[in-house]
């Protein structure tokens, strides 16, 4: 395996006879300003397979959070649009779940309590004990079952990130989009919660999208890293293939020379070629 670079538009070959979960069709987005329009992002064509690991990463700016708020249906696009299943994306729906870095969890409530809410607001005519089992059995994938009465205030960040996560997949969207959701964690926390990510991942297959800023977090978890040049009107530069394979060890592609060949490529692009203006604004 060598380092794959791609240049858009891009996507892995889609099987025969099928077609991407997700496209993005000559997607842009501009905001007004005091100073006139600011385009954030220009001219995004890219596709997402069913039950691909997929991470973006870029500089402060480039538009990251706009293009996944557009999945996620919180942000409209100017131009162009996003497809989910050939349609259309207009409005938020729980077939695209959200993890934020903050958590966005109730604080009054038990880590049961969030995730049972969750299933309760998008399938409330389901049976009450299938409700209960399943806010159970989402606790216990992400190790939190002796934590389930706790409250949220109760919890360390690690725990409150599983809960989030727990009660995004307990509704069980066609794509899961996490916002740099570890990027708060101790680097030990962190780890761990990267391999029981990509635990659940490999069980439900579903398709995950998810910015982040570390380069070695996305050569772990991802099948393609998405590498977006600088804002304003922001694109997708070069596209990673990353092939190893899976189930994945860490301590096995870190050994590989492989690992280090797609690393230096993915800084060389940020740190070189697309090195960071300090004066830019924060997405």
């Amino acid at each position: 395996m060598t380092a794959s670079v791609l240049q858009q538009p891009s996507g892995l070959p889609t099987p025969a006879g099928t077609a991407p979960l997700l496209r993005f069709e000559q997607l842009g987005k501009v905001y007004p300003t005091p100073a006139g329009p600011y385009p954030v992002l220009e001219n995004i064509n890219f596709e997402v397979n069913q039950g691909e690991f997929v991470c973006v990463i870029g500089h402060s700016g480039c538009g990251k959070s706009t293009l996944l708020n557009m999945v996620s249906g919180f942000a409209t696009p100017t131009s162009g649009q996003v497809l989910l299943n050939g349609k259309p994306i207009e409005k938020p729906g729980p077939d695209r779940m959200v993890v934020f870095q903050g958590y966005a969890l109730l604080p009054w409530m038990s880590a049961y309590e969030n995730v049972y809410l969750g299933i309760d607001s998008v399938k409330p005519n389901l049976p009450e004990h299938e409700k209960r089992e399943i806010a159970m059995e989402h606790l216990e994938m992400v190790g939190l079952t002796a934590a389930a009465e706790k409250k949220i205030t109760q919890i360390s960040g690690g725990m409150k990130q599983r809960v989030a996560i727990a009660r995004a997949l307990a509704i069980r969207p066609d794509v899961l989009i996490l916002d740099e959701p570890f990027g708060a964690l101790d680097a030990i926390t962190k780890e761990e919660l990267q391999e029981e990510l990509l635990k659940i991942w490999n069980t439900q297959k579903c398709t995950v999208l998810m910015i982040t800023h570390d380069i070695d977090e996305a050569l772990f978890l991802a099948d393609r890293l998405v590498m977006m040049t600088n804002g304003p009107a922001a694109g997708i530069g070069e596209i990673l293939t990353i092939d190893f394979p899976r189930p994945r060890s860490r301590e096995d592609i870190m050994e590989d020379p492989r690992y280090y060949e797609l690393r230096n490529s993915a800084l060389d692009f940020l740190y070189n070629r697309f090195a960071h203006d300090e004066d830019e604004k924060a997405d």
